[in-house]
């Protein structure tokens, strides 16, 4: 792939000694967002999840075209709460604890617009009720359903969290155990997030056979002016790094499914943020093993955790460094593939494998694209103990 020159200035700049960091260009992130917000109808409300990359100058860059976030523990609660204050925020995810059900009826407030739980069990709805109760506040709630899958799961979705047994959400007859209501909480419609990694078709197919189902299940229960979660699921291409979501399309189809009087809302992650981020290194060494070239480099997957998690080959481009102080040759590969690994002592450690490349030597820099959403975050930073990367922001 081919970085901006923006961040290619920034990592000469740094050099060797300044990586790895990760860097988050936030005018790009701007646009964006921006983007996708006015690809969406106005009645469909854009909720980013905070799951994907809860930088805090991230979030005040969203907070500027997001109707809302959606978070999932106290932690991203508060972090949110903190970074954004005063924005809509939708509570889901599993396990939800008293405690943090408390905290966030405490946030729910007027000012804050539109708060919702997105609850995921006749359990949760009764703890739910119990934490409104005794803050005298009535919850808003969107009940999670496992509804049966829209597409061929297995082909289409990279992540799959639904239409089949699972964790997360409830099928009919579980539904059933939530109506009627408890007195201290207001059913206001259903959520569903069934697979990540799905194009526009996938969703919107997802989408009609939800509000299908959610149409019909208000009116029995007599939820007026229903709301409808679609979630996220966004494909992001890892192997075509320019290629994007259609959100054009996507927006055209949700347009086409919006009934008056009823509110659509999406909570994409990964296909906000993936683009706005780079992950900065050096390669340490480059070696052969067998016939088959391996460049180390500073860092690894307890930075980036992205390629090892979904098992693909991290996009990344390198910038030529021409200074080489060792007065021994300076290892190296031209026009062959090499796989890159980082410092861990695994095998797993891994960021891309097999890739030709042009050249790339010790000593070099290597920036890696589509960092910006579960990265940092979900790597396992304290494994070796290396020191954590660097974070800069181009404005």
């Amino acid at each position: 792939m081919i970085a901006p020159e923006r961040v290619i200035e920034l990592a000469r700049k740094l050099g060797p000694d300044g990586v790895p960091a990760y860097v988050y260009d936030l005018a790009a992130l701007d646009a964006h967002a921006a983007a996708i917000r006015a690809a969406l109808p106005r009645a469909v409300q854009f909720y980013y999840a905070v799951k994907a990359n809860p930088d805090a100058a991230v979030l005040r860059t969203l907070a500027r075209h997001a109707d809302g976030f959606e978070v999932s523990s106290g932690g991203e609660l508060a972090h949110t709460a903190a970074a954004a204050p005063g924005r809509p925020l939708a509570f889901g995810g599993p396990g939800k604890t008293p405690a943090e059900m408390a905290a966030a009826l405490e946030l729910a407030s007027p000012a804050a617009g539109t708060s919702r739980f997105h609850v995921e069990s006749a359990h949760e709805l009764a703890l739910l009720d119990e934490a409104a109760r005794a803050a005298g506040r009535r919850a808003d709630v969107l009940l999670r359903v496992n509804l049966p899958g829209p597409f061929d799961q297995e082909e289409q979705a990279a992540l799959v969290m639904g239409g089949k047994p699972s964790p997360f959400g409830m099928d009919s007859s579980q539904l059933r155990r939530c109506t009627p209501p408890p007195t201290s909480v207001r059913l206001r419609g259903l959520h569903a997030h069934l697979a990540s990694g799905v194009g526009a078709d996938g969703l919107l197919a997802a989408a009609g056979r939800l509000v299908s189902f959610g149409r019909q299940w208000c009116a029995e229960h007599g939820v007026t002016d229903p709301e409808f979660n679609l979630g996220g699921g966004m494909a992001v291409d890892y192997t075509r790094p320019d290629a994007g979501f259609d959100w054009a399309g996507y927006g055209r189809g949700l347009a086409a499914l919006a009934r008056p009087g009823e509110t659509l809302r999406i909570e994409p992650g990964r296909a906000v943020t993936a683009y706005c981020g780079w992950y900065l290194t050096r390669v340490l060494d480059v070696k052969h093993s067998h016939g088959e070239a391996f460049a180390v480099v500073a860092g690894g997957t307890h930075h980036l955790r992205t390629p090892a998690a979904k098992g693909h080959d991290q996009p990344f481009a390198v910038i030529g460094v021409e200074d080489w102080m060792p007065s021994w040759p300076r290892p190296g590969v031209s026009g062959r593939a090499v796989t890159i690994a980082g410092q861990l002592c695994t095998p797993k450690d891994v960021l891309a494998r097999r890739v030709r490349v042009s050249r790339l030597r010790a000593g070099d820099l290597v920036a890696f694209g589509l960092a910006g959403a579960y990265a940092w975050n979900i790597s396992h930073q304290g494994f070796l103990m290396h020191p954590p990367p660097a974070f800069h922001y181009l404005a």
